[in-house]
């Protein structure tokens, strides 16, 4: 087991200023859901993902320029880019847009939403300050139930396609928590979070580039709808450049399980405009998956169960 040092300024409790950081990305992200249902229609997954870190990183670079941020003179910091750009961005959102084709947005954020279930065991393996307790494994426990409460019973009799498309989800979420960690070394160097953001995305485009253009070879394509250009657009300077731009701020304030923990609240925003714009439906077992994931995320994070303690200690 390796410990890593908390860095100074980390806090692993959030104040109003952090929440509220987290409810904002909660919204961003939750977007991308949505904006990826739209996108799915015409264009194929490594056209969208390539579209959204390409753009991304256009406009982060545009805002490093114009703010004169200094850029990172250490090569180790800009190899940690490209370590960032997978782990955070080409295996993620790869899967998660693969498997948006087959199951609905909303269903696609709530598996997204086991994100911290997976956070807790790799920052309870890698993280000497964000060890691991009965109480948090216990809600690793209540939370993977909720995943299995959702994906039926059909497990057990093959793998269907849509299935194939959960686990993809799934796979997606464990690559978001080995991100959450890892990422915690730029918080450690000082590097900006703009610079951390633009690094990230400007590696994953490399990476995504020449293999998006090998699948697009001898495609006849066609010019995407304004709906879709829209997406796009919505996809990559909301729910990307300035989602990680506000990711990467609450993890040097907050640490890896408190930031994940946005991954929760992702459904909501996203469910609502799955239902409005995208005619989808929740399912019974769906709202019932997701509300074990939310029991497993209040038993990680405790809050709630210390202030309930608190309480019955006062009135005894």
């Amino acid at each position: 087991m390796t410990g890593v040092r908390v860095p100074p300024g980390i806090s692993r409790t959030m104040g109003p200023l952090e929440w509220g950081m987290i409810g904002l990305l909660s919204v961003l992200w939750g977007g991308s859901f949505f904006f990826v249902g739209v996108a799915v229609k015409e264009l194929s997954t490594l056209t969208i993902v390539l579209c959204r870190v390409g753009l991304a990183a256009a406009a982060l670079w545009i805002w490093v320029a114009l703010s004169r941020r200094p850029l990172p003179k250490r090569v180790s910091v800009w190899m940690a880019f490209v370590g960032m750009g997978v782990l955070n961005n080409v295996v993620p959102f790869t899967l998660m847009v693969w498997g948006q084709q087959t199951i609905a947005s909303g269903l696609a954020s709530i598996l997204n939403a086991t994100t911290p279930l997976f956070t807790v065991v790799v920052a309870g393996l890698f993280l000497a300050d964000e060890t691991w307790s009965w109480r948090k494994m216990a809600g690793v426990l209540v939370g993977l139930a909720g995943v299995a409460v959702m994906i039926g019973l059909e497990v057990l009799s093959g793998l269907s396609h849509a299935v194939a498309a959960q686990c993809a989800v799934l796979a997606g979420a464990l690559s978001y928590a080995l991100a959450g960690v890892f990422g915690r070394r730029f918080a450690r160097w000082g590097v900006d979070p703009v610079i951390t953001a633009a690094g990230q995305v400007t590696a994953s485009t490399l990476i995504l580039a020449p293999v998006a253009l090998m699948s697009l070879a001898g495609a006849k394509l066609a010019l995407p709808s304004g709906a879709v250009v829209a997406a796009l657009l919505g996809l990559s300077l909301l729910s990307t450049a300035a989602a990680y731009v506000l990711y990467f701020t609450v993890l040097a304030r907050a640490g890896a399980t408190n930031l994940l923990l946005v991954t929760f609240l992702i459904p909501v925003s996203a469910i609502l405009l799955g239902v409005i714009f995208l005619e989808e439906r929740l399912e019974w077992a769906h709202a019932g998956g997701m509300m074990l994931i939310g029991l497993g995320l209040i038993l990680i994070d405790g809050r709630l169960i210390a202030r309930f303690r608190q309480k019955r200690a006062i009135r005894v």
